[in-house]
């Protein structure tokens, strides 16, 4: 495979519009974490505390998210520096491993998705149990 200069290149705008998504999912989750933590302080309920808790880890989660994808776009820079430096052997290595960050963020990001289920799982809970009493 010949690597040049253009073909770390094209993974920029990925990455870069990656990251932006995992930036708007890291405040949107925080505007909801604020307001389930003032929905807690007044109606302290079991259901609110696991969709927090759910919250903090998806929190956790983006942000391994985001250094992931920052890790990814810094290899690709510095593949960017070995090829126009001619360190051809570790050009390679390095955007593997930028490729690999990559796929990583993708399976953190898959997982995240997967939790924020159970997060809207456990309102939808809340809501069928109200239902219920109705009843």
């Amino acid at each position: 495979m010949e690597l040049t200069l253009s073909t770390p290149a094209i993974l920029f705008p990925t990455i870069s519009l990656l990251l932006l998504a995992y930036t708007n999912r890291f405040i949107s989750i925080g505007n909801r974490l604020r307001t389930l933590h003032d929905r807690y302080t007044s109606n302290q309920t079991k259901g609110l505390l696991k969709q927090i808790s759910i919250f903090k880890r998806r929190i956790k989660m983006i942000r391994d998210l985001q250094l992931v994808g920052i890790g990814s776009l810094f290899l690709c820079v510095l593949t960017m520096l070995l090829i126009f430096e001619n360190y051809m052997v570790a050009a390679k290595s390095v955007f593997t491993a930028s490729l690999v960050m990559l796929l990583a963020s993708f399976t953190i990001a898959a997982y995240e998705i997967i939790i924020s289920t159970h997060a809207m799982n456990i309102q939808l809970q809340d809501i069928e149990q109200e239902l219920d009493e109705e009843d």
